[in-house]
């Protein structure tokens, strides 16, 4: 065993402890919700002043046992910290999002994503069994043989069928280097053609590929970042100071080399919150100078969207400026791999964003997750964009165009972010008489919200 058990259990038990009597001290009818400072979710959220379930103590790692490549992992648990507890084993969770402060709770309740997705799936699909809250106030264990409905239903249900208390997850075994390589493409259908051939290969050129994701800056200039993990030592870039991972990849050439410890390789993307630190001015070589090292993470970047979002600091230089205000567009979505091509191009013709991250995902578990039904033995391919557009004729006129596209081309949509269908698309999508059933068993009160209401319906 790795980390001392003994007082992480008994810190755990207190804490479970404590989120009952939380619970229990919520009034009866009142709406069951987390009091939690942090979140990752771009959403309209309800303002409450009443008293919430008490986390606190559900934020550690509770045990790694390395021999097993396993680790027993409370709720509220980031994955800076839980990296932080399995890396000195060489050791890694299979899938890693891209933020420090994504939760692993977070992360299964909801849809996470990385470079190993291509061959590990998601998040939820290395989690062995969980303890969840339920609406209900009872914890159970959840797995695939004991309250199977609930575990197969908690991916993408955002809390509104309980909340995980613990989870034992696998981990995988990796070694201290990634060697880079940053494929350049000038064509999309390139770009996918290769992608899918990775995909089914597992490999490039006869070399194994362990990480893989993609940026398109525009239809003539994209980049596949193929990692290899290794353990040769050598020098290593560190893109924490003034040099930026993304502009990184960007050459004239077909291909470009870099390395990075297994440790920065799997944070490459928070330092700059991909690119999204540029709004904030975070990338002009100037105020980057100035910049506290410590507050170039996305944690911070959050702290900032917060101020805007309270106080419509954007909107109102918007004004001032002459100019509309802005409809925030920041989604993950996922498409089949034979129609992505056709999305991305009609993205960079219609929606006035650039670059696009791309990546890849292949299901492990050939079991369907009735809440996020892409199809298992298909490859899909994440297109994140994250940024704002000038209103358009309706209230979310960019996101409802995005949707609606998604849809035609038989891919799905994340949750974390504003959303518009009816409620009639929205069953379709998502779990429809599945979620109803389950969410009956283990909320019969409903002292959680609804998921159509947590997602779409302002509150």
């Amino acid at each position: 065993m790795s980390v001392p058990e003994t007082d992480a259990l008994s810190a755990h038990a207190s804490g479970v402890e404590r989120l009952l009597a939380s619970y229990r001290a919520i009034p009866p009818g009142a709406t069951v919700r987390l009091a939690k400072p942090t979140s990752n979710l771009f959403r309209a959220r309800a303002r409450s002043d009443a008293p919430g379930l008490d986390v606190s103590g559900l934020t550690g790692v509770i045990s790694v046992d390395a021999a097993a490549r396993t680790a027993d992992v409370a709720g509220m648990c980031t994955y800076e910290d839980l990296v932080a507890a399995t890396l000195p084993f060489g050791l890694a969770p299979l899938v890693v999002p891209q933020l420090k402060t994504i939760t692993l709770g977070g992360a299964v309740t909801g849809m996470g994503i990385e470079s190993t997705s291509f061959r590990n799936g998601l998040p939820h699909e290395s989690v062995l069994e969980m303890d969840i809250l339920t609406g209900a106030g009872e914890v159970v264990t959840a797995s695939p043989v004991q309250h199977s409905d609930l575990f197969r239903s908690f991916p993408n249900s955002y809390g509104t069928l309980g909340y995980a208390v613990r989870l034992r997850i696998e981990l995988e075994s990796v070694a201290p280097f990634v060697a880079l390589e940053h494929l350049r493409f000038r064509s999309l259908a390139d770009l996918i053609a290769a992608l899918d051939r990775i995909i089914e290969t597992g490999g490039h050129n006869g070399t194994r590929v362990d990480y893989l994701d993609g940026v398109v800056f525009s239809a003539d200039e994209s980049y596949l970042c193929l990692g290899r993990q290794t353990a040769t030592t050598g020098p290593v870039s560190d893109y924490t100071g003034s040099q930026i991972y993304y502009r990184s990849i960007q050459h004239d050439g077909e291909t470009k080399h870099d390395r990075l410890t297994i440790h920065d390789y799997l944070w490459r993307w928070d330092t700059d919150w991909f690119w999204c630190s540029r709004a904030f001015g975070a990338q002009h070589p100037g105020i980057r100078r100035f910049w506290p090292r410590r507050l170039r993470r996305s944690s911070f970047y959050w702290k900032l969207i917060g101020y805007d979002q309270r106080f419509n600091i954007a909107d109102r230089i918007e004004q001032r400026k002459g100019r509309p205000p802005r409809e925030r567009v920041v989604q993950d979505v996922e498409v089949p791999i034979e129609r992505t091509a056709e999305f991305l191009q009609w993205f960079l013709d219609t929606i006035p964003i650039d670059p696009i991250w791309l990546c890849p995902l292949r299901l492990r578990d050939r079991h369907r997750w009735p809440l996020y039904p892409i199809q298992p033995d298909l490859s899909y391919v994440n297109v994140g964009f994250w940024s704002s557009v000038p209103v358009g004729p309706s209230p979310g006129y960019t996101n409802r165009m995005i949707e609606t596209k998604i849809t035609e081309l038989d891919g799905h949509k994340s949750l974390y972010s504003d959303s518009y269908y009816s409620a009639e698309e929205f069953d379709d999508l998502y779990g429809g008489e599945t979620y109803k059933t389950v969410k009956k068993t283990h909320d019969p009160d409903a002292r959680l919200l609804d998921l159509y209401a947590k997602a779409v319906q302002r509150r």
